[in-house]
């Protein structure tokens, strides 16, 4: 199921002062592969993109949801994926703020669909990730 689990690089269009590179945690699920868990989907391969959490000061970082298409089509292109084959799928874990730890954000998946051209990823639209997908994605991503 799980095929790769750590960060992701990306190198920006700035040349030498590397305007819009960053990096995230990428995991990538395949969902053709054999296993007590197997899914029938139209589109198996599902990756999964969220913020890299770092210690420090944050003004360099470079949101993912600023660069999607540029991390898609990187993606698409290292790991060989087909993208009519791929779920594209933004996730921002539960978050807990306040004095007392009192507010909560829920965790969210989305769907981030493409339009496709000459291998790049292009006009990014967010949209809700089915029940059942998020049922199978969370389980998998805290199990991990």
């Amino acid at each position: 199921m799980l095929i790769y689990d750590g960060i992701f690089k990306w190198n920006g269009w700035g040349g030498v002062f590397k305007l819009a590179s960053g990096k995230c945690h990428l995991r990538i699920f395949d969902f053709n592969q054999t296993g007590k868990n197997k899914l029938t989907l139209l589109k198996p391969i599902i990756v999964v993109v969220s913020e890299a959490i770092e210690a420090g000061p944050t003004m360099k970082n470079i949101s993912i949801r600023s660069c999607v298409g540029h991390i898609a089509t990187g993606v698409s292109q290292q790991f060989k994926i087909d993208p009519d084959r791929m779920i594209f799928v933004e996730y921002c874990p539960q978050q807990v703020y306040g004095q007392n730890q009192e507010h909560v954000i829920a965790e969210r998946f989305d769907a981030v669909d493409f339009k496709w051209h000459s291998g790049k990823a292009l006009h990014p639209k967010w949209r809700p990730l089915p029940p059942a997908l998020v049922q199978t994605l969370s389980r998998f991503i805290h199990e991990v």
